[in-house]
């Protein structure tokens, strides 16, 4: 059975296919095997968030009031929980913007790389940061093969 996914979404300027997202989810769970045992089991949420928001959060819980792309919580697995993966939608757009690259492909990265995070994987180190990439490269594959990264649109905003 499919972990229940909590998906919220306070960017003004994007669209989510939730389903897509969850099914994206699904995926890397069925796959937990290639990623270090994956995500622990329990509800998952994700919000996707502004610069601004996601700053507040940086600089609340990490003491760090710049802004960033991703930041990981990890769960309570007495409360049934997995974790949460916050994502800046605009860090996400400046970056593809910036690189050629699919909006919504580089939003599905960051959420893989959370949920890679929650996975146990780590980027602090340099050795440890090519692991991260070598898996992020997996579980992008995986999912381009399953056609789960075009789930999410921006839209400007006046």
């Amino acid at each position: 059975m499919p972990r229940s996914v909590e998906i919220t979404v306070r960017h003004p300027g994007l669209s989510a296919n939730r389903k897509a997202l969850r099914a994206a989810i699904a995926t890397l769970d069925g796959s937990s095997a290639r990623f270090s045992g994956g995500c622990p089991d329990g509800e998952l949420s994700v919000a996707i968030l502004t610069d601004a928001e996601l700053a507040l959060i940086h600089g609340d819980f990490l003491d760090d009031p710049s802004m960033t792309d991703v930041i990981t919580f990890e769960g309570q697995a007495a409360l049934g929980t997995a974790g949460e993966i916050c994502i800046s939608a605009d860090a996400a757009a400046r970056y593809a913007a910036t690189h050629k690259r699919s909006f919504s492909e580089e939003l599905t990265l960051y959420l893989v790389h959370g949920w890679l995070h929650l996975a146990g994987y780590d980027d602090l180190r340099p050795e440890l940061k090519r692991a991260m990439r070598r898996a992020e490269k997996r579980a992008m594959s995986l999912l381009a093969e399953r056609r789960l990264l075009n789930g999410f649109r921006l839209k400007a905003i006046s």
